[in-house]
């Protein structure tokens, strides 16, 4: 297992990192008992990896205890937790948001249901825009300063959102993010747009959360062919969207391609192909079973030719939309590396 810096932190963090979404869920997103959590979570310690990522909302709050139960002391040295604050947790009206009433009160219920002193990683995990942002970062500020929280992050931020924050916590001397979780597959590439040269930017981690896109690109789903008995966008579920599927299906065939090439699964493909893009710190791999974590686990180890990963960036590159078109016919002479982690991948003015 390979073992990266989260940001400009010194946390290093293994490129696998355990989700736990399915923990205690539906029989739609996984519905992982107490023992068949333990035993994953052995599986992926004993694999190198040393962060489980989890939320307060996974089940409402179930997701949380299981693992504070799983996390006898041995278990608990031996791993980094992350969790998220943001969504609704309760009926009343501050029982959502990014307040400070309700990031202290869910960080003090999550340390509970943890069973634990500290959060490793704590992570925002959508946007509040009607909290002002300085109360957010005060907050977050706080727990740091307590000893509750280690590190700070965001997920699902839009570009200005992260630039604002990292503003406030520079212009008020507070807690930085380290890391920002986000969605970023084959098929959906958008983050590349604004995500990732901030990243580099900024010196941030990027954590990967459905990298698999919830099961689409395993290769289980292919052009014609009925989707799996029990797979989730067979049974309703929309996340992530697909807005082309013919386009998803070419994906798809060139995954299963390579994936042939190397005698492995789709998923396996995927996922090594995201540890190979720039400024991606760790993949959330999850798995509705033993047999799917043994195989993302492996994806560690998977080596992609540049040929093989071509392929796969020609295929599922998005549109180059305005502003970066102009950009790329006019100034590529005057880019920076955050800029060229983006539009490297495209040809100059036709």
């Amino acid at each position: 297992m390979e073992y990266r810096l989260l940001g400009r932190s010194g946390l290093k963090v293994s490129t696998i990192t355990m989700g736990t979404m399915t923990f205690g869920g539906s029989a739609k997103i996984g519905d992982t008992d107490l023992s068949g959590a333990e035993r994953q979570v052995d599986l992926c310690l004993d694999a190198g990896v040393n962060l489980i990522d989890t939320a307060n909302v996974y089940s409402r709050g179930v997701s949380e205890e299981i693992i504070g139960e799983v996390m006898t002391k041995k278990r608990r040295k031996r791993t980094l937790i992350a969790t998220k604050v943001r969504f609704k947790m309760g009926d009343g009206p501050n029982d959502n948001g990014l307040s400070r009433h309700h990031i202290v009160q869910q960080c003090e219920a999550s340390l509970k249901r943890l069973r634990t002193d500290v959060i490793d990683l704590y992570q925002v995990h959508q946007w509040d825009g009607s909290t002002p942002l300085e109360e957010t970062m005060e907050a977050l500020d706080t727990l740091v300063k307590q000893g509750k929280v280690r590190y700070i992050g965001c997920s699902n931020y839009s570009g200005w959102h992260i630039m604002k924050a990292l503003g406030i916590a520079e212009a008020h001397n507070c807690q930085r993010f380290v890391s920002q979780q986000i969605h970023y597959t084959l098929q959906a590439r958008e983050a590349e747009y604004e995500l990732v040269p901030i990243t580099i930017d900024q010196g941030l981690g990027i954590l990967v959360w459905s990298p698999i896109a919830g099961g689409l690109l395993s290769g289980k789903y292919r052009r014609g062919v009925d989707a799996p008995e029990g797979a989730r966008h067979a049974g309703g579920f929309a996340e992530p969207p697909v807005h082309d599927w013919e386009k998803l299906y070419d994906i798809i065939d060139v995954i299963v391609s390579v994936a042939e090439e190397h005698n492995v699964s789709g998923a396996r493909v995927a996922l090594a192909w995201l540890l190979g893009r720039p400024g991606v710190t760790s993949v959330i791999a999850g798995g509705r079973n033993e047999e799917q974590f043994k195989d993302n686990l492996a994806a560690a180890d998977l080596q992609l030719t540049d040929h093989q990963r071509k392929r796969l960036d020609e295929v599922s590159q998005p549109p180059l939309i305005y502003p970066y078109w102009h950009q790329n016919w006019s100034v590529y002479d005057r880019m920076s590396a955050a800029d060229l982690a983006f539009h490297s991948g495209y040809p100059r003015k036709p």
